[in-house]
């Protein structure tokens, strides 16, 4: 856990503007990426998340605090609105579940669109300050994408899944304590955690490179 703290808690004091843009930056991401599958959910007919005050960006609403307080700690945080898959259809599980990595793929594609504009502009020509900025929120965005996508329990790729495979659902519901702890321990003693950062990074990297292209 120290080596964790070191790795973000510390750039409160080291680096501010990196430590605060990267909370807001992720609390965004995060926030939208909720309001997605709330949003979709009551597109197709299941209208509990709404319901409970979930169509806003309110990150106490869609994170809570526990997830405030570890991503003001360790730079990492989740958040979860409430689905009835009774309500809905085996498509319209998938939908749900894929709405919140799309929009933070359609996010990944905006920030890096302005961060390669504000390059291509002349308006800054390093990539610091507002360029920086709009690069790290298409990495935060692509990295949470490949993160979620993941077909791990709790995960929305793993949601999909179960949509087509329901003894999936099943066995989460009978396991569903154990099964969590064994996917943190594959995300946290494995090289899981770091290749979600690569993919991460190489799909934003690509995304920006396209946009470089496309204005030059």
């Amino acid at each position: 856990m120290g080596s964790v703290v070191n790795l973000f808690l510390f750039r409160l004091f080291e680096s501010p503007w990196d430590y605060l843009s990267w909370v807001l930056l992720v609390a965004f991401a995060v926030c939208v990426h909720e309001y997605a599958h709330a949003r979709v959910a009551l597109w197709r007919g299941d209208p509990t998340a709404a319901d409970q005050g979930h169509l806003t960006l309110d990150p106490t609403v869609q994170m809570g605090w526990p997830s405030i307080i570890t991503l003001l700690f360790f730079g990492i945080a989740w958040g979860a609105v409430p689905i009835n898959p009774a309500r809905l259809r085996k498509t319209d599980q998938i939908a749900v579940a894929l709405a919140g990595p799309l929009a933070n793929f359609a996010l990944s594609i905006l920030f890096a669109g302005v961060g390669a504009g504000l390059l291509r502009t002349g308006v800054v020509e390093r990539v610091e300050g507002a360029p920086w900025l709009a690069v790290t929120a298409a990495r935060a965005n692509a990295t949470l994408m490949v993160f979620n996508l993941l077909p791990l329990p709790s995960l929305d790729g793993w949601q999909a899944l179960c949509a087509c495979v329901p003894a999936l659902a099943n066995l989460e519901r009978a396991q569903g304590a154990l099964i969590q702890w064994w996917v943190l321990m594959l995300l946290f003693f494995t090289p899981l955690f770091s290749w979600v950062w690569s993919g991460g990074d190489f799909i934003a990297s690509w995304v920006l490179f396209g946009w470089m292209n496309l204005l030059h």
